[in-house]
């Protein structure tokens, strides 16, 4: 292993760990989420407002910036930090899944894959070791390696073959990566919803050796309990010493179960896109800015949050933004929703460090329970 990403746990409850994850950029106290800036963006967000949320680290992703604008051109400006004005950390993703889930007439063998664009139908090679020079060229923190991003559902036998190749495919990963300090690359546990084949993969990365280690395939439509269970059967497997990742997991619920149970790193495009259309997290749920009901309600959208949606703006005039499409809307809603899931895991890491989670955890599904507020 590189050391390049040292990793430290100062509390732990239960399962649970509050940690500090050193980077080339900064530190990230754990658990965290991380906003999704794919292509070198958080939508509808400046760089400085996403950093006042509380985010420390952000994601971005190796198949969009590989086709637009070219991870060669990113490098030429100086690396993807200085690119899109983000001082602090960047993990990026390796672009297996949207490989999978975008690209056209995709074919998947030992070298890799190759497909045809998304924008524009041109031809494309991604290797194990052109994702890691790719990911080099932007300047990332966090490395993830190339995986077969299993589609679901699938047989015991499909899932097998796949994970198999993605671990071939991780341990090239770790060949090609570049060792330095403040940077470092996570393997991907595959393996479907079979607790055996997690395990398998599990051991397969820790054998190669990973700065961290993170949970792929999952949140495509096996359900919160299935997930869990994955969740479950692998954390056991992988080293205590190190920080997991559980990818592209990110309603609060799920945050909150995937804490109890050790993972330390999350990133979704939920809240980002949910602040798009209207969408508001709150301490009592969710909220569709679009109705009716909020139209003459003077109040904040959540009295508790120290957002600027919420310290200067009236549900109702938020609902005229979301009712007239008006850009603003999808500014302010999203800025809302990553003040909120900062604070939700800034609320988890002072529970941790307490030992009081499984209070929170009663507390915060009693509010999710209790639903918004009444009209007035």
């Amino acid at each position: 292993m590189s050391g390049g990403l040292p990793f430290a746990i100062v509390a732990e409850d239960g399962a649970a760990r509050r940690g500090r994850l050193e980077t080339a950029h900064g530190a990230i106290e754990t658990p965290a989420f991380m906003p999704v800036g794919t292509a070198a963006t958080v939508k509808a967000m400046r760089p400085e407002d996403v950093a006042a949320t509380g985010a420390r680290i952000i994601l971005g992703n190796t198949y969009h910036l590989m086709l637009r604008p070219t991870a060669e051109r990113i490098a030429e400006l100086g690396g993807l930090h200085r690119f899109m004005h983000w001082p602090a950390a960047i993990l990026t993703d390796s672009g297996g899944f949207q490989v999978m889930s975008l690209a056209k007439l995709r074919t998947i063998d030992e070298r890799g894959v190759t497909f045809r664009s998304h924008l524009d139908g041109m031809r494309h090679a991604l290797t194990p070791e052109r994702a890691i020079e790719i990911q080099y060229l932007l300047g990332a923190d966090i490395s993830m390696v190339l995986d077969e991003c299993t589609e679901y559902p699938a047989t015991a036998e499909q899932a097998l073959v796949s994970m198999e190749r993605s671990m071939r495919w991780a341990e090239r990963c770790r060949a090609a990566f570049k060792p330095r300090r403040g940077h470092g690359i996570f393997g991907i546990v595959q393996g479907s919803v079979y607790p055996i084949q997690r395990m398998q993969s599990a051991k397969s990365l820790t054998g190669i050796g990973f700065d961290g280690y993170a949970i792929g395939g999952l949140a495509i439509g096996e359900g919160q309990a299935t997930m869990f269970m994955v969740v479950d059967a692998t954390v056991p497997a992988l080293p205590a010493n190190a920080p997991r990742y559980l990818m592209g997991v990110g309603k609060p619920a799920d945050l909150v179960g995937a804490v109890q149970r050790g993972i330390d790193l999350f990133d979704c495009v939920i809240p980002t896109r949910s602040g798009r259309t209207a969408q508001a997290f709150t301490r009592r749920g969710t909220v569709n800015l679009r109705n009716a009901r909020h139209g003459g309600d003077p109040r904040p959208l959540d009295p508790d949050c120290r957002c600027p949606a919420c310290a200067g703006y009236s549900r109702a005039y938020l609902h005229h933004l979301a009712r007239a499409g008006e850009i603003l809307s999808a500014m302010l809603l999203t800025q809302h929703n990553l003040h909120y899931y900062a604070d939700l895991m800034t609320a988890m890491r002072d529970a941790i460090a307490l030992r009081t989670l499984d209070d929170f955890v009663d507390a915060f599904a009693e509010q999710q329970r209790q639903g918004d507020l009444p009209p007035i």
